[in-house]
């Protein structure tokens, strides 16, 4: 059964405070899933918003990623319907109208990365906060949404080093390539993500949507063109016997 509290939401300033709060990890599953995509869609539809934050409900971790030891143990069919469900909620982040900002307090790694990367702004903790796409080391590949949305932000060749050497970067590495746009005393990360998404409503939200959407609407056509055949692709990765050993020697480490 789902549980709402895995986000909680708050309001500041007609701003949406949407807090990860799956444990300490704020470890993606279905359930997380569900929660997100539904409190994204209520404060996207609220005429009293006007922007959104996205960040943890902790300081160790924006989020680690998919919860690997859950979903490995789904069937095809059932890791399916999850895998999609990601991809579903994170497009719909990535087109969602109103201005939606990353308040990156703590490590986000592999799906935290990517929740991310969905968002308008990515504002990061100064301090040793880890962001990046490990999943090379986990044997399969990094989800297509967020290949497509990546190459776009930092170009191809910084969006290939990051993806194949499945390192994790520091604030100011992740600055210098264009992933993070600002990096920020951690009380201020959360206060400064609500005055920029207000910032960015307070003269018009409607010319701000029509800026944003010609702004994504080309990498949505492309991750629209292939998301099927690349999700086909993922799923016959995730099950094969290389991301299986690869997995479980994650898991061990959980």
């Amino acid at each position: 059964m789902m549980d709402e509290e895995f986000v909680t939401i708050e309001h500041q300033n007609q701003v949406a405070i949407l807090k990860l709060n799956r444990g300490i990890t704020n470890a993606i599953n279905g359930d997380l899933v569900l929660a997100l995509d539904s409190a994204l869609k209520s404060q996207a539809a609220d005429p009293d918003v006007l922007g959104m934050v996205l960040t943890s409900s902790n300081n160790k971790f924006f989020s680690i990623g998919l919860d690997i030891p859950n979903l490995f143990a789904l069937g095809e069919k059932d890791f399916r319907s999850f895998y999609q469900s990601f991809n579903q909620m994170c497009l719909g982040m990535l087109t969602t109208s109103k201005p939606l900002v990353a308040g990156i307090t703590g490590h986000a790694i592999a799906g935290g990365c990517i929740l991310s990367l969905c968002c308008d702004y990515r504002f990061i903790s100064e301090g040793r906060k880890l962001i990046g796409l490990n999943e090379i080391k986990l044997g399969v590949p990094v989800p297509y949404v967020a290949d497509c949305i990546l190459r776009k932000l930092i170009g191809y060749r910084n969006a290939r080093d990051v993806m194949d050497s499945g390192g994790f970067l520091e604030p100011e590495e992740a600055q210098r390539l264009g992933v993070i746009d600002r990096i920020l005393p951690i009380e201020e990360v959360v206060s400064q993500s609500i005055e920029k998404a207000r910032e960015l409503s307070s003269d018009s939200l409607e010319a701000f949507s029509l800026i944003k959407s010609s702004r994504v609407h080309a990498v949505e056509r492309e991750i629209a063109a292939q998301l099927s055949e690349r999700e086909d692709a993922f799923i016959k990765c995730w099950f094969s016997d290389d991301a299986r050993v690869c997995l479980k020697d994650a898991i061990s480490k959980y």
